[in-house]
């Protein structure tokens, strides 16, 4: 139950009223998101809005809505989810700058749209990805693990720093049942690798990464494919790693070549290996701990950045994962 402190009001003005506008959003949208949020009431009237409610309440609301004005007026295109993003950050830590955060760009894609983290572990992620040379991020579905991964890939190769891009997964189905699909083997791994396809096509027009593809300075393979390679001068991404087993997950890392640099991502309690297989992603948690240049980066739900219902759907299958557990292992206290 929320603790309950003096209700107040407070006014607050902005010296713009175009960005204030900005701000608000269209029809008012983003004072509401604030205000069904965080559980306030605010009335807007010109530049100026007044915010009613819990002193803690109108105080974090105060803090969003400042610091989101300051984002416009670093040039921020400001989007509605990003209100979300700033109430979720700033509710966690008040110490968060986000300035820090949604003003560091990583890429601004071939549709204009700039690319930049969304949360705490984001900006966490793509740091680590900029100083160490093999980052592993672990996290729910959501979480842009593999989005901010391609576009640190994709910004690596316009800047020249990298002189290809390998994209990989592992193909789950790779054995008897991809023998019945139709077609060479590199049309049977293709339904597996085409979230990599989108996700880089999101970043490049589509016939500058077909161009990029037959020349071979992009390739997106399946991850069977790395054995016996050395991969020098690239920016490898291995996806869905949680589906590699441990010999798989020790025949990549050991790809890795000169001046190149790894981001392995996966989902640590989505694995579809056999019960009585253990995931390489998970087994590498041990294993290559506190090695220098290595970094793990951890997201939770809070760092999901989807449709705010991911976040709910995450949390009620944790819930209902608890309550197995519970189930298959009741307390030796009832016995």
């Amino acid at each position: 139950m929320k603790e309950s402190h003096e209700e107040t009001a407070e006014k607050v003005i902005f010296d713009d009223l175009q960005l204030a506008n900005s701000l608000f959003g269209v029809h008012s949208e983003n004072l509401r998101r604030v205000a069904r949020t965080i559980g306030v009431k605010i009335n807007a009237k010109g530049n100026a809005i007044t915010i009613q409610g819990d002193s803690l309440d109108v105080a974090l609301s105060k803090r969003v809505l400042n610091d989101l004005f300051g984002l416009l007026k670093k040039g921020y295109p400001l989007f509605p989810n990003d209100v979300d993003y700033a109430i979720r950050m700033l509710s966690d830590n008040q110490s968060v700058n986000l300035e820090d955060i949604f003003l560091d760009t990583v890429y601004i894609s071939s549709r204009k749209r700039i690319i930049t983290p969304k949360s705490l572990a984001q900006k966490r992620y793509i740091d680590a990805i900029r100083k160490y040379d093999l980052v592993i991020g672990i996290g729910p579905a959501g979480t842009g693990k593999t989005y901010l991964a391609m576009a640190m890939a994709v910004a690596s190769l316009m800047k020249q720093e990298v002189e290809r891009i390998v994209l990989t997964r592992p193909a789950v189905e790779a054995g008897e049942k991809l023998g019945f699909l139709p077609g060479n083997m590199y049309e049977k791994v293709n339904p597996y690798l085409r979230p990599l396809y989108d996700a880089l096509h999101d970043m490049m027009d589509f016939d500058r990464a077909s161009r990029l593809i037959e020349k071979g300075v992009i390739e997106v393979a399946p991850l069977a494919f790395m054995r016996g390679r050395t991969l020098n001068d690239s920016f490898v991404i291995l996806d869905e790693a949680q589906n590699a087993g441990p010999e798989q997950m020790k025949m990549y890392l050991t790809r890795l070549g000169f001046s190149s640099k790894s981001v392995i991502t996966g989902d640590i309690t989505q694995v579809d290996l056999p019960e009585n297989k253990v995931s390489g992603l998970i087994d590498i948690q041990g294993i290559l701990k506190g090695i220098e240049g290595i970094e793990f980066v951890y997201f939770s739900d809070r760092d999901v950045v989807r449709h705010s219902l991911v976040q709910d759907i995450i949390k009620a299958y944790e819930r209902a994962d608890e309550r197995r557990q519970r189930n298959r292992h009741p307390s030796s206290s009832e016995s």
